[in-house]
């Protein structure tokens, strides 16, 4: 029986805006063809979905933790006023 590889590490949101800052870097350089542009920017489109779809769960997170036990949320900015 032969062992499996654990799968690959999901990459960060550190991972995703260092990922798509590069990306941009090059597809601003002009030395990309337009293939390698393309894939470039499906790439850049995943990412930019996924680093997305971590902020909304992080949100999520963090208004379930402020909401109060009677169901409202308190909401303050960071003034400190609500």
């Amino acid at each position: 029986m032969t062992a499996s590889s654990p799968p690959p590490a999901q990459p960060t949101l550190a991972d995703d805006l260092r990922r798509l800052e590069e990306i941009v870097r090059a597809l601003e350089s002009d030395e990309a063809d337009l293939d390698r542009a393309l894939v470039l920017f499906e790439e850049g489109v995943q990412r930019l979905r996924a680093a997305q779809e971590r902020l909304a769960g992080a949100e999520a997170r963090v208004k379930k933790v402020l909401e109060e036990a009677d169901g409202t949320l308190r909401l303050t900015d960071l003034d400190g006023e609500t």
